[in-house]
């Protein structure tokens, strides 16, 4: 009898997260059928059938022409963004499923449930990093929150795996914080599929591990990244040669990918010298950084990690304002502090952030937006969030990294976590 009972209290919980998903699907098939786009999923999507299909490479002239003809109608033009597939091969696995789906409409919406369900996960993954358990009405606005602002529905509209990717970064952070650092390795490798956002976390945390003779975390690391490319080798041969092209190729049908190249953009005179001091000022504060880490326990990691994240939108590498979801763990770790150091005025605080950024950034979209066959971001978006985060982590860093026992109750023996 204890048994069945067991069972049945499954079954609820089951039959509603079932229904839910159900739901929610069809509602984003109703989405996908009245608006087209996607095209971040649309590249993969056509890139994997193309392969599964036809045994056609997802980096060939003829895939990119398949999918321009499909979103454009037609060869893209000189001016239009070229939707080339520039992943590495192995990321095809994430997409292999969704392209055994003839309608674009279905597996769209089917890609967008799975995002959807991804941002509360990393919603909820952030908050146990940071052990932080708000009150109900303030869950209810962050979860709220982590769904239609802007970092978070821009790359759900757009169908891009970014969101996958932020949650993959958490789990790193929440793998290591308890030692699990064969799982840390392999996650930290499957979030290689956008290298240009794991390079510097990376190695960040590679430079830790060898700090603190953490070899699992290396082995798992590496190993898992060899298995990845040797296994796609078996598929196609010269994968690596091809993606290396379409890396090489991609700025060049992409609106500025950098803060730096923005800054050029704006201000042809000094805007290049601007960039490369902002690289200068970033690359020394992360050396810093990291160097004191090493011995400031998990709490400092872990605000390290964040700074790595955000200053690594600003540091010259190829990026995109869509990528930003990455950076909710940094914006969780500031709300956070601030409710534990203020309490009651902390949470209102951080909650009057939230509808700041949640306005704020849409305002800021729908004002600088170019419309063309998809609205376009301005890259005045590079700004807003990362420079928020960088003064934000700044402000919080003493309490972060040496709290007080009053600030830090309810975490359990962090120090000697890691």
């Amino acid at each position: 009898m204890r048994i069945r009972k067991g069972s049945l209290s499954w079954i609820a919980p089951l039959i509603l997260v079932s229904s839910a998903l159900v739901l929610l699907t069809w509602g984003n098939t109703i989405f996908t059928r009245a608006n087209p786009g996607g095209n971040d999923f649309l590249v993969h999507w056509m890139g994997a059938r193309m392969f599964l299909t036809e045994g056609v490479s997802p980096y060939s002239d003829e895939t990119a022409l398949e999918i321009q003809k499909f979103a454009y109608g037609r060869p893209a033009q000189a001016d239009e963004h070229e939707l080339r597939v520039a992943y590495p091969f192995y990321s095809i696995r994430a997409f292999l499923p969704f392209s055994l789906i003839p309608d674009f409409a279905l597996a769209r919406a089917l890609w967008m449930t799975l995002l959807e369900a991804g941002l509360i996960a990393l919603s909820f993954v952030s908050l146990r990093l940071v052990e932080w358990r708000p009150p109900l009405w303030t869950m209810a606005c962050f979860l709220g929150f982590s769904v239609l602002w802007y970092h978070g529905a821009r790359p759900l509209i757009n169908g891009n795996i970014v969101i996958l990717i932020g949650l993959g970064f958490a789990g790193v952070l929440l793998s290591l914080r308890y030692r699990a650092d064969e799982l840390a390795g392999v996650l930290m490798a499957l979030t290689t599929i956008k290298p240009q956002l794991a390079f510097l976390l990376s190695v960040y945390l590679v430079f830790i591990a060898i700090a603190q003779k953490r070899w699992k975390f290396i082995f798992w690391f590496f190993g898992t990244i060899l298995l990845l490319t040797l296994a796609s080798m078996l598929l196609l041969p010269d994968w690596i040669l091809q993606n290396i092209r379409e890396i090489f190729r991609y700025p060049g049908y992409n609106p500025p990918g950098t803060l730096q190249a923005a800054l050029k953009g704006w201000f042809p005179g000094f805007g290049s010298r601007l960039g490369w001091g902002i690289t200068g000022v970033l690359a020394f504060l992360l050396l810093a950084e990291w160097s004191f880490s090493r011995r400031s326990g998990f709490r400092g990691m872990l605000w390290t990690a964040c700074l790595t994240l955000t200053a690594g939108q600003w540091i010259g590498i190829q990026s995109d304002p869509g990528n930003f979801i990455i950076l909710m763990p940094a914006l969780v770790l500031i709300f956070s502090t601030l409710a534990k150091r203020w309490r009651r005025t902390g949470v209102i605080l951080s909650v009057g952030m939230m509808a700041a950024l949640l306005i704020g950034l849409w305002f800021l979209f729908l004002a600088t937006v170019e419309y063309g066959y998809q609205p376009q971001q301005s890259p005045i978006m590079f700004l807003p969030l990362p420079g928020l985060l960088i003064v934000g982590l700044y402000w919080v860093r003493w309490w972060v990294i040496r709290p007080t026992h009053s600030l830090h109750t309810d975490l359990p023996n962090p120090e000697m976590l890691l």
